[in-house]
């Protein structure tokens, strides 16, 4: 119990030394509203990630992940036989050709087909399957 005494009689004392005060502005003729938190003289530095309005890109919307399903369904709103549908589906599922790859039992195996053609014919085999899901 003494000891509990002691700590406290220590640190108590400690933290409310640490937090120290703010001295008052040198000049009295400027207004003190400033834009800037400030810390004694210097203004306070804060860390995090850039804001997207600074770089001029666009801010990522608020909400839930896209399951793969989605984003393969979304994938088929793009004109069928293209490059970009391919695209789309080679950005969800990086392709990994292989010489001789095995015939697809999932839409996951696709990214094995070596020629771009018969890689988007899979996929679209597997992504028309999907039902429709509510956006």
């Amino acid at each position: 119990m003494r000891h509990i005494i002691l700590a406290l009689a220590l640190f108590c004392p400690t933290a409310a030394l640490a937090q120290g005060t703010t001295p008052a502005p040198a000049d009295a003729d400027k207004p003190a509203a400033t834009s800037q938190p400030m810390v004694g003289d210097k203004p306070l530095v804060q860390v995090g990630k850039k804001s997207a309005a600074k770089k001029g890109e666009k801010p990522a919307a608020p909400g839930k992940p896209q399951s793969v399903a989605q984003k393969l369904q979304a994938c088929q709103d793009i004109d069928d036989a293209t490059k970009e549908r391919l695209i789309c589906y080679d950005e969800i599922f990086k392709p990994q050709p292989k010489p001789k790859a095995a015939p697809a039992k999932g839409v996951n195996d696709c990214r094995f087909v070596k020629e771009e053609d018969e890689r988007l014919t899979c996929y679209n085999g597997f992504a028309d399957k999907i039902p429709r899901l509510p956006r």
